[in-house]
C-alpha cells in the first residue's frame, strides 16, 4: 500500500512538472544562426545573430523577429523588400562618430553590427533572457570601435497582449569616445512590420493632444496598428525616463516602423544605456489607459493618462533611397548632447 501511494505522489509530481515545464519559457538554439524563444510549444520570437560574408547583406546586423499568436511564422520584417536594412526590432545609428570619422550602422556601409557571444541564456518558467555581445566594426571584422551589450528579456504579458519583451542596450566605446547622431528616420531602437504590411491601414496613437511627431520630443509611449495578411496586430514602444533626453520618435511611415532616435556622446570609458519595452497584441490598440498603466508599471510610476491622436499613417511613401556608396569621414565631430548615465 504504502509503495502504491509513494508511487502516485510520485506520478503527480512528474505531471506538475510536465504542465509547468509546457506552460514556461525555454530557448532552443540552431548553433549560429539564430536562438528561438519558446513559450510552451510556441515560438514568441526569434533573434537572428549569424555574421556570414558570403551573404553578408542578410547577416550584417542582429535583429528580433516576433512571431504571430500561433507561435507560427514572424510579424516582423527580415532581409530584402522595401528597405532592405529594416530588420523587424533593430538597433543602430546612421552617423556614429568617432574622433573625425563618422561610421553608418544602420545602413551597414563599409562594415556591421556582429554578434560575438551570448554573455547570458536563462529561461523559466516566469520569463527568458538573452544578452549578446555585439561588436561595430569599422572596416571589416577586427577593428571594432563600440562594444553594445543587447540584452532582451521577456515576461508573460498583459492581457490582451501576447508579447511582451524589454529590450535593453548597454553601449560602451572600445577605444576614443562614441558620439551617437543621424536622424528620427535612421538611428535608434525601432520595430518593423513584415514587407506584406498593407499601408493603407497602419495607424498611430501619440500620447498627447495635437500631437505633431515631426516636431514633439519625449514621448513617454507611441503605439501603432497595423494589417498583415488581413488580421490586425498592435505594438506599443515604451520610453524610459532614464534614456537621453530631447529624444525624437519617428511614428509615422504607412510600412510600419517607428521607434525612437536617441542621441547621446558616451566619452570613453564611459557607457550609455538605452532601454524600452514592445507590448505586441492582436487586434486593435488597447485604450490609452491600458497603456499608460503599462508605461507606469515598466517605469515605477504613477502617472495619469494624458490625453492622445490617433491618426493614419502619412500615405505619400516616401522614394526608395540610394544606398551609400561608402562610408565618409564627417567633416566635425556631432556635439554632445547630453553624459552617458
Amino acid at each position: 500500500m504504502l509503495f502504491r501511494i509513494l508511487l502516485s505522489c510520485c506520478a503527480v509530481l512528474s505531471l506538475a512538472s510536465m504542465a509547468s515545464a509546457a506552460e514556461g519559457f525555454r530557448l532552443q538554439d540552431t548553433a549560429g544562426d539564430h536562438i528561438d524563444v519558446l513559450y510552451g510549444d510556441k515560438i514568441v520570437a526569434r533573434y537572428m545573430y549569424a555574421y556570414d560574408k558570403t551573404r553578408l547583406t542578410d547577416t550584417y546586423k542582429p535583429y528580433l523577429h516576433i512571431f504571430d499568436a500561433e507561435g507560427k511564422t514572424p510579424i516582423t520584417k527580415g532581409p530584402g523588400g522595401l528597405f532592405p536594412h529594416h530588420r523587424a526590432i533593430f538597433v543602430g545609428w546612421k552617423k556614429m562618430v568617432v574622433g573625425n570619422k563618422a561610421y553608418d550602422r544602420w545602413h551597414m556601409i563599409g562594415g556591421g553590427q556582429i554578434h560575438q557571444k551570448f554573455i547570458e541564456q536563462q529561461a523559466d518558467s516566469n520569463s527568458a533572457t538573452l544578452t549578446s555581445l555585439i561588436h561595430y566594426e569599422t572596416q571589416g571584422t577586427d577593428n571594432p570601435f563600440l562594444a553594445e551589450e543587447r540584452t532582451m528579456t521577456f515576461r508573460k504579458p498583459p492581457a490582451p497582449a501576447y508579447v511582451q519583451v524589454d529590450v535593453t542596450s548597454k553601449l560602451k566605446p572600445l577605444g576614443e569616445a562614441v558620439s551617437l547622431d543621424g536622424d528620427p528616420e535612421h538611428s535608434g531602437i525601432q520595430f518593423r512590420p513584415a514587407a506584406e504590411v498593407d499601408t493603407k491601414q497602419t495607424t498611430y496613437l501619440y500620447p498627447k493632444e495635437k500631437a505633431d511627431p515631426h516636431k514633439d520630443k519625449d514621448y513617454p509611449w507611441v503605439a501603432e496598428t497595423f494589417v498583415l495578411a488581413g488580421k490586425s496586430y498592435s505594438v506599443v514602444d515604451l520610453n524610459s525616463p532614464r534614456n537621453p533626453k530631447n529624444t525624437a520618435f519617428s511614428a509615422y511611415r504607412d510600412y510600419g516602423r517607428f521607434g525612437g532616435f536617441f542621441k547621446a556622446t558616451i566619452a570613453k570609458g564611459e557607457e550609455l544605456t538605452i532601454q524600452c519595452r514592445f507590448v505586441i497584441s492582436e487586434g486593435k490598440l488597447p485604450a490609452a489607459d491600458w497603456i499608460q498603466q503599462q508605461y507606469n508599471t515598466f517605469n515605477g510610476v504613477s502617472d495619469a493618462t494624458p490625453a492622445v491622436t490617433e491618426k493614419l499613417s502619412e500615405q505619400t511613401k516616401p522614394k526608395e533611397p540610394k544606398e551609400p556608396k561608402a562610408t565618409k569621414d564627417a567633416k566635425e565631430p556631432a556635439k554632445a548632447v547630453g553624459k552617458a548615465p
